[in-house]
């Protein structure tokens, strides 16, 4: 029994001191106070109760204050509660001290919680970067697509990382200003005799405005003739005005073929109307005989009269056949 109890005491004894040092982070403050940071033991523990990790904090403020920068601990915490990122923003402070750029830990602390890694941006103001375009495609006044690549250098722009436009947008300008510069040029042979054409086109036209970025250079890759665009829209054109014409003609066709059905009807009607006339002849004869109009040497006379036209008729029909 008594040596079970030592030893419970023993175990308990481990737990205490382990929430001792847990909540008491002596090592901690031990490492700091080496190092010539200033903060108290009372700090750390709190910052244990606000669920702050103390050794960010302290790690953070040592790398600091060998760097040469007066941190505030407060600021530090604040940062970490508001979800910033504490050490990245002071490698950013230590990079930018020793590359002469001007950034303090205000400004760091809004890039970093704005959403940008601000320790990549002071890398890349002292390293520019370069952006390859993905193939952008235009058309020269000839008519001939052009197919360019390009490659952009920028450099990270400190002051405009908060509300500056990303790498989206200065890929699209660069794009835009490359499909209007071919677009200007007389021949796509100019194009392609001065590559640089592009860029100086391009560069005139301050395309890093409001964005995160400066421009140092743009360089053409590469540039590949694509398809004779003019051509096609000349065959097309041409493709077209022909359906127009074929449509038209078959129009008149159509009228035509109407207006002559049109016209047999008529003559048909006339015919007709012929026919049901010399139908009645034969009664207006009889009607002049009952009459009193019409003698029997007349009507013989008229019989004459269409025998011999007849005859003439017979005379005449082989003729014209031959």
């Amino acid at each position: 029994m008594e040596i079970g109890m030592i030893a419970l005491i023993i175990f308990l004894g481990l737990i205490g001191l382990w929430l001792i040092f847990y909540f008491i982070p002596i090592g901690l403050w031990f490492s700091a106070l080496v190092s010539g940071v200033r903060i108290s033991l009372l700090q750390l523990i709190l910052m244990r109760w606000r669920k702050v990790p103390p050794s960010i904090i302290v790690t953070s403020m040592i790398e600091g204050t060998k760097a040469g920068l007066n941190l505030n601990a407060n600021e530090l915490e604040a940062h970490y509660l508001a979800g910033g990122n504490v050490p990245n923003v002071v490698h950013a402070l230590v990079s930018a001290q020793k590359a002469s750029i001007n950034l303090d830990f205000k400004m760091a602390t809004a890039i970093d919680l704005a959403g940008r890694d601000v320790f990549e941006a002071v890398q890349m103001s002292v390293n520019p970067k370069v952006i390859n375009t993905p193939p952008v495609a235009a058309v020269a006044k000839d008519g001939i697509q052009l197919i360019a690549k390009a490659r952009v250098t920028v450099r990270a722009a400190i002051k405009q990382l908060v509300g500056g436009a990303g790498e989206e947008t200065v890929l699209a300008r660069v794009g835009e200003g490359i499909v209007s510069s071919i677009g200007s040029a007389e021949s796509h042979k100019t194009v392609l005799e001065n590559p640089d054409f592009i860029s100086r086109v391009v560069l005139e036209k301050g395309l890093d405005a409001g964005t995160a970025f400066e421009i140092l250079s743009i360089d053409i890759a590469d540039i590949d003739v694509g398809k004779n665009i003019g051509a096609e829209l000349q065959m097309d054109q041409a493709n077209a005005d022909k359906n127009i014409a074929q449509a038209k003609a078959e129009e008149r066709r159509a009228m035509a073929v109407a207006h002559e059905q049109e016209m047999k009807a008529k003559a048909q009607d006339a015919r007709a109307k012929v026919i049901m006339a010399e139908a009645e002849i034969p009664m207006a004869i009889a009607e002049a005989f009952r009459n009193g109009n019409l003698g029997i040497m007349d009507y013989y006379k008229l019989r004459n009269i269409q025998a011999d036209t007849s005859m003439r008729e017979n005379i005449v029909k082989p003729e014209s056949k031959k």
